[in-house]
């Protein structure tokens, strides 16, 4: 894994197939988009995964939905990243998910956590969006 800024986005880029994996078991992807894996998350809110020929997309972490799929051209690997040690090993997350009416603008609706702790919320986040929308 390696992380910093990548233009104006925060980058979190697994770089080899078993951290990929492991990464992608620990967020349960194949549950919500079978046949994808991730690859990276970006700005903290979404995920760049990658399909079985390669295809790249981005995706927001909630909700992990077919339908906001969005085709990535941007070639991850190999890139250099700017470290910054204010954000190495924590990753921003809406304690109310925007999707369900959280306020990105508010300093109370946004804390920092670990990768851990990030895929237990978005796993509990996308059941609630998936038991909520019927999706």
């Amino acid at each position: 894994m390696k992380e910093g800024w990548i233009d104006d986005s925060y980058l979190i880029l697994f770089e080899d197939s078993d951290e990929q994996t492991e990464i992608t078991e620990g967020y349960h992807i194949q549950h919500y988009l079978p046949g994808y894996r991730i690859m990276a998350i970006l700005g903290w809110d979404d995920f760049i995964i990658t399909n079985a020929e390669g295809e790249k997309f981005k995706v927001p972490t909630v909700p992990l939905v077919q339908k906001y799929l969005e085709k990535q051209e941007r070639t991850y690997q190999n890139i250099k990243l700017e470290a910054d040690i204010r954000f190495t090993g924590k990753i921003k997350w809406y304690v109310q998910p925007l999707v369900f009416g959280g306020d990105p603008d508010s300093k109370e609706n946004m804390t920092w956590i670990d990768i851990k702790a990030h895929q237990e919320l978005v796993r509990y986040w996308n059941k609630m969006y998936r038991d909520t929308a019927g999706e």
